[in-house]
């Protein structure tokens, strides 16, 4: 079954620390409306192989960041659904999954090890009175007794600040979709976006479970991606969020097939923020591009969005999203 109070703790940062046990963590104390917290985030993994992947975005934009901006400090409980702000590293266009990096738990020497790059942005939120932690995963607490780590009381905290689906064993019972862990921080107007999953995690999951799929090569002669790589051989490009006029707007969008052979579209979808699907058809010859008119049930909202690109097994090909400030009225958004 997926994990219980899913949400996301709003929070200053007032302390770290690396804790080094046989599952270590990296520990920060977070404090919201006079209510101690206490983040464990995973930096060793206890499947093989043991270092997580990791990804740290600075200067991030996604439309989410707009609610997220609105919620009161303290920890609000998220709704498991497409459109709110809910985290899930597949659905919700968040990254490349190639951008991320597996990064050893602890090494000798600075900034060279998953708790040095985690500490690095942590730190700076440490003192800042006006920077804010946006921490998701798994509540726990109120306990009976003090924390652990930080010795506070009541011990209250956040942990599973991961991935969470598409795991296999003892773990796949954890499995879901949008309830997916993170760490955000807030500076102003400057975001800081940290993403995290254990290497043994597949990205190809159950759109209702969360579950992991089998990894299914895109059609045609062209050579699939090594294991565990998204399927990208097809492209978004771009897209036209807010065309000139009045609603309802002629949206389109743009797909380049990277591949030297060309790829049948039947089947194949595009999907918006709401997990509406819009079907493809017809050849897309190799290296051309073509620019595809959206229509109901599909939106592109001018308030930010996402658009993924679906095979006709209904795994992701790829993925992008787009934030008010991008969708001007008659521009067309470039990826």
């Amino acid at each position: 079954m997926p994990i219980k109070r899913y949400g996301v703790l709003r929070a200053a940062v007032i302390d770290r620390k690396i804790e080094t046990t046989d599952t270590p963590h990296y520990q920060i104390r977070l404090r919201a409306s006079g209510t101690d917290y206490r983040a464990a985030v995973n930096v060793r993994s206890q499947s093989s192989p043991p270092e997580l992947l990791h990804l740290a975005v600075t200067g991030f934009q996604h439309p989410i960041l707009e609610r997220l901006g609105a919620l009161p400090d303290g920890f609000t409980e998220l709704e498991s659904r497409p459109g709110g702000p809910a985290l899930d590293y597949i659905r919700g266009n968040l990254f490349q999954r190639q951008d991320m990096r597996a990064v050893p738990t602890a090494e000798p020497g600075p900034e060279n090890d998953l708790g040095d790059f985690l500490d690095h942005h942590v730190s700076r939120a440490l003192g800042d009175p006006g920077a804010r932690a946006y921490i998701f995963g798994q509540a726990w607490g109120p306990e009976t007794i003090a924390d652990k780590i930080f010795h506070f009381s009541p011990g209250n905290g956040v942990h599973d600040v991961h991935m969470n689906q598409g795991n296999d064993g003892r773990f796949a019972g954890d499995d879901g979709v949008f309830q997916d862990g993170g760490l955000l921080l807030q500076f102003g107007d400057t975001w800081v976006a940290v993403f995290l999953a254990f290497q043994n995690q597949a990205w190809h999951t159950d759109d209702i479970t969360g579950h992991r799929l089998p990894e299914i090569p895109e059609p045609g002669p062209a050579p699939a991606p090594g294991p565990g790589e998204p399927d990208r051989l097809v492209r978004i490009v771009a897209a036209l969020a807010n065309p000139v006029g009045p609603a309802p707007e002629p949206e389109t969008v743009t797909l380049v097939n990277t591949s030297p052979d060309a790829i049948d579209l039947t089947g194949w979808s595009i999907a918006d923020r709401a997990a509406n699907r819009r079907p493809l058809q017809g050849d897309l010859p190799a290296g051309a591009a073509v620019r595809l008119p959206l229509g109901a049930p599909v939106a592109l909202g001018n308030r930010g969005g996402t658009i993924t690109l679906l095979n006709p097994a209904g795994l992701k090909v790829d993925g992008v999203a787009y934030t008010a400030d991008q969708a001007r009225e008659g521009w067309t958004i470039v990826f």
